[in-house]
């Protein structure tokens, strides 16, 4: 087939461990899809390389291609291995110590020797200029520029690469930035800079400075990283735009990204949650909890009516024991917690057994993987219970390693007093109700309940403890997409191009015009924005959400602005709507006067985004999908004889009963018994729980 006869889509997704591809190609005519999955290691420091490498080995063109979408964990790897630039901060006078004083947040409370965590930017590089905006925006002091040059001479002479500026008020009136940065841009045009106006718009100073100078952090790295990929592309042949997977479930264009890459710093769980949304709208069932189980970590997220809540409350490298650092950007709103694969379990002094946060990482890895690791994971359990097949270990592709996991799963074993099966039972036992516990974060404690949701379960782990965590929480159904081990990366296909707009103005919840002002401030603004990207504005679609709160109370919630709202109807249903969601939200409602604290807005646009169609149905039986069966140890219902299926030749309207496993080369669905499973017509794998 020739390029005009088909659209071809490609989205990789750079990963700790493996750099995952998604390759789709849709025939003009008759709609037919073929898609393909690949896998290769990552490739650290040069991830541009891995990407390079993903295409060649699954045998793609990228001349061909006509969409390609790109996620990568550069960003939040330079800031937690410290491997970004040397940055130089400049604030208002006054402000220089804001990073030091940070919150009094601090986890370990009781704990008298606590330390702050260290800023990013050492207090001889912060540096301060004259001049103030108030709250309002409006300027109480001149700006006054004269010290600045002598601020950027120390600069250089110190081998700052990047110089972050974040000004009091600003989120109010950023022209004191704005005649900041175009100062350095004419006394030093070769050093990154960025201003708090260009990332966010909401007031809180201290998580403002330490978002712009997070940003500032990891800049250079992600612009060359950005910039030797498109390069890499463009010697491949490859013509299209180049589009970057955001945090906020989007994605968006190379020259933005690169202006401020700190808002990529989630982009992988964004995309998995964003497709996890899609899929949801595929298949009828709008309400969702995605669940996403990978080596180290799992994440959760709540999707209602469709929509993926997206938060600017998103802190790294915060524990029990350290309040972390804030970045203020739009992220998809979840929950993570150490519990994977690679989760180690341990028995502590009260001969008491745990799984995770500790893992085995990519090296040495599980036990099985033969590497050298000595400690017994949630991925040797479940070998030992035959959950996964030791015969077909990530896809065959490795030899399990079962004389290692026998001597870990032993020495754990004889810690506690049991035998090695019951020793696996209990770490998936844990690792189950660890998984359950983040699942309940976002839903029961938030007011929803989980028998109202389908749960959707990706990555290598995700089919794994599906089920058994559906049926704990009582959830609709469990669906594995198809695809799931690199579901991330087809959730790139699945995305809009899209920015999310948050601004802070305080006004009374009942001002209509202050409001209709404000939103018509931020959609034009929006739609300007994405002309640069050659959008017309007709096809910009802007969602506007209120931000409300109880009259001097200190946090507020997000309600949806009925486009009616502000064309006449009575301002009294947004207060109702925010009533509503504030009770859920928090269990009670208050009668006192409301507050508008200011507004998000979504601004998105269709780029080439992937529409599903039904796979085609070969009449191939259910019977050749069978590649045997084995005993399984359920870990809740004991040891079954289940039948194996071989998930390449399952296709739709195939169902069955468990106890079932299924097998594909990158993860194992573990059908407990008693689930219907069918085979949807996107070859999805829907699983009914038993009642």
């Amino acid at each position: 087939m020739t390029k005009r006869d088909t659209i071809t889509r490609i989205a990789t997704d750079v990963g700790g461990t493996f750099t995952d591809l998604v390759y789709f190609e849709t025939d003009r005519a008759t709609g037919r899809q073929t898609v393909r999955t690949e896998k290769s290691d990552t490739t650290p420091p040069n991830f541009e390389q891995g990407v390079l490498n993903v295409i060649k080995k699954a045998g793609l063109s990228v001349a061909e291609a006509d969409f390609f979408a790109h996620g990568t964990t550069v960003v939040i790897n330079a800031l937690t291995e410290r491997k970004g630039a040397k940055v130089g901060l400049i604030t208002t006078e006054g402000f220089r110590d804001i990073l030091e004083i940070a919150r009094g947040n601090r986890p370990d409370f009781f704990n008298l020797s606590y330390e702050k965590p260290t800023p990013f930017v050492e207090r001889y590089l912060r540096q301060v200029v004259p001049g103030r905006m108030n709250y309002s925006g409006e300027e109480v002091a001149p700006l006054d520029l004269s010290g600045l040059p002598a601020i950027l001479d120390a600069f250089r002479a110190d081998g700052v690469q990047a110089v972050a500026i974040c000004l009091i008020h600003a989120y109010a009136n950023p022209a004191h930035e704005k005649a900041v940065q175009a100062e350095i841009a004419r006394l030093w045009p070769e050093v990154a800079t960025v201003a708090s106006h260009q990332i966010t718009r909401e007031w809180r100073e201290y998580e403002r400075t330490s978002t712009t100078v997070l940003s500032a952090y990891v800049q250079p790295t992600a612009q060359r990283y950005l910039e030797r990929l498109e390069a890499g592309l463009q010697q491949e042949g490859y013509e299209g735009r180049l589009y970057i997977m955001q945090s906020n479930c989007g994605v968006d264009s190379l020259a933005s990204t690169k202006a401020i890459p700190i808002t990529m710093v989630e982009s992988g769980p964004a995309s998995g949650f964003w497709g996890a949304a899609e899929l949801g709208r595929i298949i009828g069932e709008p309400n969702v909890l995605a669940l996403d189980i990978g080596g180290t970590t799992a994440k959760c997220s709540l999707i209602q009516n469709g929509q993926v809540t997206i938060k600017t409350d998103y802190w790294i490298e915060r524990d029990r024991r350290s309040a972390g650092y804030p970045i203020m950007v739009p992220v998809v709103d979840l929950v993570e917690i150490g519990n994977g694969g690679g989760s180690i379990a341990w028995v502590d002094d009260f001969s008491k057994l745990h799984v995770g946060p500790q893992s085995a990482g990519a090296m040495p890895g599980p036990a099985a993987y033969g590497r050298g690791g000595t400690n017994a994971t949630t991925t040797d359990a479940n070998l030992v219970l035959g959950r996964i097949n030791r015969d077909y270990f990530c896809g065959g592709s490795v030899i399990a390693d079962m004389a290692s996991v026998d001597r870990a799963l032993g020495a754990l074993a004889d810690k506690l007093g049991v035998s090695q099966q019951e020793a696996a039972r209990g770490i998936v036992r844990i690792a189950n109700a660890n998984m359950v516990n983040a699942l309940k974060l976002v839903s029961l404690n938030r007011g929803h309940d989980p028998r109202d949701f389908t749960l959707v379960v990706f990555g290598g782990g995700g089919a794994m403890h599906g089920v058994a965590l559906g049926q704990e929480l009582g959830v609709k159904k469990v669906v594995v997409p198809r695809g799931a081990p690199v579901f991330s990366a087809w959730g790139m296909m699945m995305s809009d191009l899209r920015r999310d707009y948050f601004v802070t103005r305080l006004m009374d919840g009942t001002d209509r015009s202050g409001l209709q002002a404000l939103v018509s401030e931020i959609a034009g603004h929006a739609t300007e924005q994405f002309g640069k990207e050659e959008v017309a504005p007709d096809a910009v679609k802007i969602q506007p959400l209120v931000k409300m709160r109880y009259r001097n109370q200190e946090h507020s919630v997000e309600v949806p602005l009925r486009a009616d709202l502000l064309d006449g109807a009575s301002m009294a249903i947004l207060i109702e709507d925010f009533h509503a969601i504030y009770e859920r939200e928090y269990t009670y409602r208050l009668d006192v006067a409301v507050e508008i604290v200011g507004i998000h807005v979504i601004a998105s646009a269709e780029v080439g985004k992937l529409e599903m169609v039904a796979q085609q149905r070969t009449g191939a039986r259910l019977e050749d999908a069978i590649k045997g069966s084995r005993e399984v140890d359920y870990a809740t219902e004991g040891v079954c004889e289940a039948t194996i299926y071989n998930a390449e030749l399952l296709e739709p309207g195939m169902s069955f009963t468990g106890p079932a496993i299924i097998e594909d080369p990158g993860t194992t669905i573990v059908i407990h018994p008693g689930n219907r499973v069918e085979i949807d017509d996107f070859g999805n794998t829907q699983i009914h729980l038993r009642s």
